[in-house]
């Protein structure tokens, strides 16, 4: 049986990720796939309650090398239980947010040590990488302004501030810059939804496997 086919969707607050995750979804359907969309933390029942506890509560509830232990023990459990099953089963997966989101807001935005982060990376995610991610930048204003305008915020992130949310910018276009093989970054404020669904397109399409 052939491999499925991973692709995460990453980027800062108000990006616009969830709306582009559904709507490539369900042109994927549409072609005949199968097509699994989750999220991290959580897309498991375990990880789900693990989510619950890293994303609500006050802004210092949990040090930055805490959240990237609850972060890994919540993706072990999704990759046991979602991920790579369905991978198992040749079906495509959508994932908003996965390894790279701990890099970027625990690692660049936290302080927490890349040598730390790539530990646990290999032994928890192990050969579970995702064969494209797709980078949805903007400038962090904007996704700010988008997010707090729609109630997009993951609670506990949104009081870090600007020059948190820059980092994280920073992070992001950082692992794009390392990886260009697997990550590839568009352009979130490019226009309006259909102008970025298009560029999604282009992206997703000439990578997609050719046996779906």
């Amino acid at each position: 049986m052939t491999r499925g086919f991973f692709i995460s969707f990453e980027g800062g607050e108000g990006a616009g990720k969830s709306t582009q995750i559904r709507r490539l979804g369900e042109r994927l359907t549409a072609r005949g796939l199968q097509v699994v969309l989750t999220r991290e933390p959580g897309g498991s029942e375990g990880a789900e309650a693990i989510r619950d506890l890293a994303l609500n509560g006050s802004v210092d509830r949990w040090s930055p090398l805490t959240e990237s232990l609850l972060m890994y023990a919540a993706r072990r459990d999704h990759i046991e239980r979602r991920i790579q099953p369905a991978l198992d089963q040749s079906q495509v997966v959508l994932c908003d947010r996965f390894a790279d989101s701990t890099r970027a807001y625990q690692g660049a935005g936290g302080g927490v040590s890349t040598d730390f982060i790539d530990a646990l990376e290999a032994n928890i995610v192990q050969d579970c990488v995702p064969d494209l991610t797709l980078i949805f930048d903007m400038p962090v204003e904007e996704g700010l302004r988008r997010a707090a305008s729609r109630g997009d915020y993951e609670a506990r992130f949104e009081s870090k501030g600007l020059e948190f949310h820059q980092r994280l910018r920073d992070g992001f276009l950082k692992i794009a810059a390392d990886q260009p093989d697997r990550c590839l970054v568009i352009n979130a404020a490019a226009g309006d939804v259909e102008t970025v669904s298009a560029l999604v397109w282009a992206a997703v399409e000439p990578r997609l496997p050719r046996h779906g």
